[in-house]
C-alpha cells in the first residue's frame, strides 16, 4: 500500500471516531434537555436517513471533484453539525446535518480506493478500512462515554484559557470541543490525500436528471450478475448488523442479567470479532475468490441462534467474537467485489452511492421490523431465532441465485452470445 492509502486510513479513523463519540454526546444532551426516551433511537434514524434521501446526489458530488477535496468539504459539514449542538440547536437536527456530511463523505472515501489501488489490492484495502472503522467505533463510543463521565468532565471544565471565556459550562459542551478537535485532525489528513488524477465526465446538476442517473446506476448494478450478488450480500449484512446491536443489548439484559452499561461492552466484543474477520479476509481472500465466502453468511445466521442457549458471560464473549469474525470475513470480500464491479460499470462515486442507498434502506427496514417485534412484546429468544433463520435463509437464496447466474452464463458461452 502506498502513502496515500495510509493517509486515507488516518482521515477515516479520526472522522469515524468523532462520529461515534458525538452520538454519545448527543444522547447526553437529550438527557440534559429531559427529552422523552423515544427520541434517543431517533438520533441514529436521522443520521442514516441522509444516506437514503441523498443517495441520488452524493455520488455525482463525489465524482465532480478530486476525492480528497470532497472528503475535506464533507468533514467541514460534520464540524458544522457538531457546532450546531454547541449553539443549542436540537441534537436531532444537528446530528442529521452530521449524517448529511457522512453520506457525502462515504462515496469519496470508498471511491478513491478504486482510483488509488489496483483491483487485486481492493480486498486487502477494504479489510484494513473496515477493521479501522470498527476500531474507531469502539474507541469513539468509549471516548464519548468517558467525555461525559462526571469525573473527567469536571477536570475538562476546570481547564480554562486565560483572558478568553469560551462559555463552556457543561460536560456535553466540553465533550463537543474535544470531538471537534478529532474532526479537525481528520480534516488535516484530508488535505494531505493525494490527487489520483482520475476525472469523470461533467456531472449533472439538475436534480431531476440526477435522480434519473441514480435510477439508471441502481438498475445497472442490480442487473449485473456479479454486482447484484455482492450488493445483496452487503445490503443484508448492514441491515442485520444494525439490528444485531439492539438484539445483543436486549439479550444481555434478559439472558445474562447485565445492566445497560455492561451490555454495551458486548457490542464492542462483536466489533472486535468483525475487525479480526475483516483483517483475516484482507490477508487470505483475493478478489477473484471473493464469492467463495458466501456460505459463511449462512453459518453466521445459525451461530446467532446459539445465543438462545447461552446464559453465561464467559460463553457469550467467544460466541459474539465468532459472530463478528464470520460477518467481517464474508462481508469484506463482497464489499471489494461490489466496488470493483461498480467502478467497471459506472463510476466509483455513483456505485458507492447506490450501495449506501441499499444498505441504509436495509438498516431502516430491519430496525423498523425489530421495533415492531419489541412493541408486540415477543420473547427475545424468539426474536433471535427469527433473526438468525432470516439471515441464513436469505443468504441461501442469494447463493442459489448466484448458482443460477453461473449456469446462465455458461449456457450463453456455449451458444456464442455475448457475456455480461
Amino acid at each position: 500500500m502506498n502513502r496515500g492509502f495510509y493517509t486515507i486510513m488516518a482521515a477515516q479513523f479520526f472522522s469515524s471516531l468523532a462520529d461515534n463519540a458525538l452520538l454519545i454526546a448527543a444522547i447526553a444532551l437529550l438527557t440534559v434537555m429531559k427529552s422523552p426516551e423515544w427520541m434517543t433511537p431517533l438520533l441514529k434514524l436521522f443520521f442514516v436517513l441522509s444516506y437514503v434521501l441523498l443517495a441520488a446526489f452524493v455520488g455525482a458530488f463525489a465524482d465532480a471533484l478530486p476525492k480528497g477535496r470532497v472528503m475535506f468539504i464533507t468533514n467541514l459539514i460534520k464540524i458544522f453539525g457538531c457546532g450546531m449542538m454547541f449553539f443549542d440547536v436540537h441534537p436531532l437536527i444537528a446530528y442529521a446535518v452530521v449524517g448529511f456530511g457522512a453520506a457525502a463523505y462515504s462515496p469519496a472515501k470508498y471511491g478513491i480506493l478504486t482510483e488509488l489501488l489496483p483491483a487485486e489490492k481492493l480486498v486487502a484495502a477494504n479489510g484494513w478500512i473496515e477493521g479501522l472503522t470498527v476500531s474507531s467505533i469502539i474507541l469513539g463510543t468509549v471516548m464519548g462515554g468517558a467525555l461525559i463521565n462526571p469525573n473527567i468532565a469536571t477536570k475538562l471544565l476546570a481547564f480554562d484559557f486565560p483572558i478568553i471565556n469560551f462559555g463552556i459550562d457543561t460536560p456535553a459542551e466540553a465533550a463537543l470541543c474535544i470531538i471537534t478537535v478529532a474532526y479537525l485532525l481528520a480534516a488535516l489528513f484530508n488535505l494531505r490525500i493525494p490527487d489520483t488524477g482520475a476525472r469523470y465526465p461533467h456531472q449533472e446538476r439538475n436534480p431531476i436528471k440526477l435522480i434519473g442517473d441514480f435510477a439508471n446506476c441502481f438498475t445497472t448494478l442490480w442487473k449485473d450478475r456479479l454486482g447484484q450478488i455482492s450488493l445483496a450480500v452487503t445490503t443484508l449484512f448492514w441491515g442485520a448488523g444494525a439490528t444485531l446491536q439492539f438484539i445483543v443489548l436486549k439479550w444481555a439484559e434478559k439472558s445474562l442479567n447485565m445492566p445497560l452499561d455492561k451490555a454495551a461492552i458486548l457490542q464492542g466484543i462483536v466489533a472486535v470479532g468483525v475487525a479480526v474477520g475483516a483483517v483475516a479476509a484482507a490477508r487470505f481472500v483475493p478478489l477473484k475468490k471473493s464469492l467463495s465466502v458466501m456460505p459463511l453468511g449462512v453459518i453466521m445466521g445459525v451461530v446467532v441462534i446459539v445465543m438462545t442457549m447461552v446464559h453465561s458471560v464467559w460463553l457469550a464473549y467467544p460466541l459474539l467474537v465468532l459472530v463478528g469474525a464470520l460477518s467481517g470475513y464474508f462481508v469484506v470480500p463482497m464489499n471489494a467485489l461490489l466496488q470493483h464491479r461498480g467502478h467497471v460499470l459506472m463510476s466509483a462515486g455513483h456505485s458507492i452511492a447506490v450501495q449506501n442507498f441499499n444498505e441504509n434502506l436495509s438498516v431502516l427496514t430491519m430496525l423498523l421490523l425489530y421495533a415492531l417485534m419489541v412493541k408486540l412484546d415477543l420473547n427475545i429468544n424468539i426474536v433471535i431465532i427469527m433473526f438468525g433463520m432470516s439471515v441464513s435463509g436469505i443468504m441461501y437464496l442469494i447463493m442459489r441465485k448466484h448458482a443460477a447466474n453461473q449456469r446462465e452464463h455458461d449456457s450463453l458461452s456455449l451458444i456464442g452470445e455475448p457475456k455480461h
